[in-house]
């Protein structure tokens, strides 16, 4: 037990579920207990998406972000299988995939794919026999391993982004079991795994943000020197992309082309709180310093925004969430369909159609996934939360994921462009409705349109 009241274990489970009496592997989790016995909920596992974002060391921080109402539940982390402290996957990457672009020419995509190559090689050395039982399904399983251990007929579930499809999978495979389940900025089940990353709906919605920011950041010419209107900034943002798609950009020890900064803008765009805002005008500025004198000096977070691209630092993190991506969904493997969708993505969203249509190591993948994953379609109770804005799960994807759920409810969060909402957006029309179903375990009467 930690300072902050955190208990910390294991759980074995199998690894392959065909042959549950067969080789193991470890999950690990943490728990904070309950403080409000006399209403006490059961456990809650808490999911942040990634997927495979390793959680334990967030317990204290869910705990205190849910207040009151988390007081009734046990606070659960998981490290869902092959990420942070459970039996782990890490293919030794020198670089990453995720997020990077197929970039502004044939040149940039070869490059991605010798790069994706490359990395889906290395797993397929170091961790062959690990990568077939690599899913959300399985993960799914390995949750209800936990509610048994933790000796409770029921499982509450909050899950981000990607952990709204593990959550999904849980209400599916184990429907009698599913105690309050809130999935936050949903993907479509129909389109899991690396098919969720995918789109031209997702390129334009990229592309508007970086308009809005735009309109923004001109308002600001006097401090920032991006442009005056709009439209400067933009062509600002678009001149750099194309100086690195000529030369690589030099910023600090990085060598900084095209399949970088369209991934490095994209995160930024996440949110339109103030902070993303500075920070994207202060990193564009690095930017055009580096086209305009041959180097400069990253700012600290583009520098570790950076890093994450360009060495091995995250690689057993990036190596989990890539195996989960190519675990839940079927890969094309024809190298020149990739390009023919990264030319017409292009066509129509010229910054970010090549980073939505990249070519990734999915398509490489010594494994395709061993059984399809379990078809979403129940109607078991769950609370959707959505941003109407949202750049990475939109908001068609969270009605996806409303149709399929058949006895869901969903909150959408007009005007507001999050991923990620209950707790970090501070509404408090959502996170009063999420509270009040935590709490009773009844679902608001209709689908619910807060304010921003």
């Amino acid at each position: 037990m930690d300072e902050a009241g955190v208990q910390c274990g294991e759980v074995q489970v199998p690894l392959d579920y065909s042959r549950p009496r067969g080789r193991t592997i470890t999950v690990a989790i943490a728990r904070s207990k309950a403080t409000d016995l006399a209403h006490y909920a059961g456990p809650l596992i808490f999911n942040l998406g990634g997927p495979a974002n390793p959680v334990l060391s967030t317990v204290p921080e869910a705990r205190q972000g849910m207040g009151e109402t988390g007081a009734r539940f046990d606070i659960i982390g998981m490290d869902v299988r092959f990420s942070g402290r459970s039996t782990p996957i890490d293919c030794g990457w020198p670089a990453s995939w995720l997020p990077r672009s197929a970039g502004a020419d044939r040149e940039s995509f070869d490059r991605m794919v010798t790069l994706s190559n490359d990395l889906a090689s290395r797993c397929a050395r170091v961790n062959a026999d690990l990568l077939p039982h690599v899913s959300a399904e399985n993960a799914a399983r390995d949750m209800d391993v936990v509610r048994a251990a933790l000796g409770t007929p029921k499982l509450s579930f909050l899950g981000y982004s990607q952990g709204s499809y593990l959550g999904a999978q849980y209400l599916t495979l184990f429907p009698e079991r599913a105690g309050r389940i809130v999935l936050d900025s949903a993907i479509d089940p129909n389109r899991p795994g690396v098919a969720s990353l995918r789109g031209r709906a997702t390129a334009a919605r990229h592309e508007a943000a970086l308009r809005e920011w735009a309109e923004w950041a001109a308002t600001h010419d006097k401090r920032f020197h991006l442009g005056s209107t709009a439209g400067q900034v933009l062509r600002t943002a678009n001149r750099v992309y194309l100086a690195a798609a000529r030369t690589s950009l030099r910023v600090g020890p990085y060598s900084v082309d095209d399949t970088v900064i369209p991934g490095v803008i994209a995160n930024l765009l996440v949110d339109d709180s103030e902070e993303n805002s500075l920070e994207l005008a202060a990193t564009l500025r690095v930017l055009v310093r580096a086209a305009d004198t041959g180097s400069a000096e990253p700012t600290p977070a583009l520098a570790t925004t950076l890093a994450g691209h360009l060495t091995g630092r995250d690689s057993a993190q990036r190596s989990a969430a890539t195996a989960v991506l190519c675990g839940d969904s079927q890969r094309p493997r024809n190298v020149k369909a990739h390009w023919r969708d990264v030319e017409a993505a292009r066509a129509e969203a010229p910054m970010f159609g090549p980073l939505s249509s990249n070519i990734t190591p999915c398509t490489f993948w010594p494994h395709q996934p061993r059984e399809r994953p379990a078809r979403i379609n129940t109607g078991v109770p769950a609370l959707i939360v959505q941003a109407a804005g949202d750049v990475q799960a939109t908001v068609e994807m969270g009605q996806a994921m409303h149709r399929s759920l058949t006895g869901s409810r969903m909150i959408t969060l007009a005007a507001a462009r999050d991923h990620g909402v209950y707790l970090f957006r501070g509404s408090e029309c959502v996170d009063t409705a999420v509270n009040t179903y935590l709490v009773t375990g009844d679902l608001p009467a209709a689908d619910l349109t807060c304010a921003r």
